[in-house]
């Protein structure tokens, strides 16, 4: 797999169009490849953003959050939060890198991720192409951060190995790889996090992704999340003090 990060000009709120972004930003596609896009970069561009003195922040997380858990349960004043089915802190607001603005995830990441993907598509004459919504969080019990894919569009997102045989000839039953954090994982350790300014990556060489000729099913994005009470950290997670 080959990951090459892509050194943009600097990206302000409301300043491009999507498309003019990526026209701008991509000279050339490969057959076979997968875009990688910040999060932030789109909603910079879709212009989902509220200046940082017209709320506060907790308001403003309390409000975009599916459900939370109050920052004052956190030793770091941190709110936890689920944001469209994903675990992620402060329902993924961010205010780095934003020149006076708070920056939310964009509105639908589905139908941004799918707009990128048939517009990359149409734009290089290409069949087989990727396209992820990408973002950094956190691990329990572990620094740092690490990229996570918050939509994609263009392939297969989750490969099953369930019913194939280990090495020692072993049914599978539970194995299932996800292939598009994996992707986001190894785009956004090369994209950076702090002054790199390559909100963009193209991964290549991925003989592991099966690529698509559509946009993601309503039932395929479903099939993708799991409630709380079928999670294997449900036992965590059921307890904590949530908020609505």
């Amino acid at each position: 797999m080959k990951v090459t990060a892509v050194k943009t000009r600097l990206i302000e709120a409301n300043q491009y169009a999507l498309t003019e972004f990526l026209s701008e930003s991509l000279y050339s596609l490969s057959e076979n490849s997968i875009v990688a896009i910040s999060s932030k970069v789109v909603s910079l561009c879709e212009g989902n953003v509220l200046p940082l003195n017209d709320l506060s922040k907790d308001q403003l997380i309390e409000s975009e959050a599916d459900i939370f858990i109050s920052k004052k349960y956190s030793k770091y004043g941190v709110y936890l939060t689920v944001k469209n089915g994903l675990l992620v802190p402060s329902a993924g607001i961010d205010e780095s890198n934003t020149n006076g603005y708070y920056v939310m995830w964009p509105k639908d990441p589905q139908k941004s991720a799918n707009y990128c993907w048939e517009f990359l598509r149409e734009k290089f004459r290409l069949k087989n192409i990727g396209v992820i919504i990408t973002d950094s969080t956190t691990s329990p019990l572990k620094w740092g951060v690490t990229g996570k894919a918050i939509a994609h569009c263009g392939f297969v997102s989750v490969n099953s190995k369930i019913g194939e045989k280990d090495l020692f000839n072993k049914t599978l039953r539970q194995t299932r790889i996800n292939v598009a954090d994996g992707l986001a994982a190894s785009a956004v350790l090369c994209m950076g996090e702090s002054v790199e300014q390559t909100p963009v990556a193209i991964i290549e060489d991925v003989p592991f992704v099966g690529f698509q000729n559509n946009v993601p099913t309503s039932a395929e994005l479903k099939a993708l999340r799991i409630e709380i009470k079928d999670d294997l950290y449900a036992p965590l997670l059921e307890q904590a003090p949530w908020t609505d």
